[in-house]
């Protein structure tokens, strides 16, 4: 499969820390990759130089073939780049048909003012509603988001993600507070995204991670100390005492 995101010797350094340390790294088209570590592997760090959070000390970023190491988060998200936060970047006082019309309205070129639109511009309204249907936000999308129940604040920033209609779509912890029965709904919604979006998951559940993951990359110390299916993964023995355990199952 034909990569779409890649690092070639990414480092990062704070001072006398190194956070990520000469990292190789392809996420190939379509794929449900996660990325595993112990607090403080450099996870974060990773993922905050890929959207032009953090420059990095050296190496270099591609996306979609296209060095992209230099350019601002802007312009990574308008080459579709797009990410999801651990703690929600949401207007907590729209409703999550608000929320997506707006999203979707900027990468249509409609401008911040949808809500004019939304009864007269049809491509607007037919691309809000299958996202709205997508992630299963029909019955709630009146409601203000912070009156929401926190699994489904979670739904709509994805949603709201999707909407910019990524190539890559990375998850940074999404299912982190999110009670069993909707983390589960949420991580089945995200597998189903069609094949031409490529998702990185960063998560600490392994659980969750081995249901999603087609491939898991594990990072310690800022380095990949092993990458490979989760079978693989589960049965790496440098894997299971650096970070599953000996309890660790696929």
């Amino acid at each position: 499969m034909s990569a779409v995101l890649q690092t070639f010797d990414l480092s990062k350094s704070f001072g006398g820390i190194t956070a990520t340390d000469h990292v190789d790294f392809t996420l190939a088209k379509g794929a449900r990759h996660a990325l595993i570590g112990p607090n403080g592997a450099g996870k974060t760090t990773f993922v905050n130089q890929l959207t032009g959070v953090l420059r990095p000390s050296s190496g270099r970023i591609e996306l979609m073939g296209e060095d992209i190491t230099a350019l601002p988060r802007e312009a990574r998200v308008k080459r579709g780049l797009a990410r999801t936060f651990q703690i929600n970047q949401l207007f907590g006082t729209m409703t999550p048909l608000e929320m997506i019309a707006l999203v979707t309205s900027e990468r249509l070129g409609r401008g911040s003012h949808p809500f004019r639109a939304l009864d007269r511009d049809l491509e607007l309204v037919g691309q809000t509603a299958e996202i709205l249907t997508r992630f299963r936000l029909d019955d709630i999308m009146d409601r203000r988001i912070a009156t929401l129940p926190y699994g489904k604040q979670r739904q709509i920033e994805i949603a709201a993600a999707f909407a910019a209609r990524p190539s890559v779509l990375l998850l940074d912890e999404p299912a982190a507070g999110v009670p069993e029965a909707e983390r589960r709904e949420l991580m089945q919604t995200v597998a189903a995204l069609p094949d031409d979006v490529s998702v990185l998951l960063i998560e600490h559940d392994m659980d969750l991670v081995f249901r999603f993951a087609t491939r898991i990359t594990v990072l310690v110390n800022g380095r990949v100390l092993a990458e490979g299916t989760p079978e693989e993964m589960a049965r790496d023995s440098s894997v299971r005492a650096a970070y599953l355990g000996e309890g660790a199952h696929a």
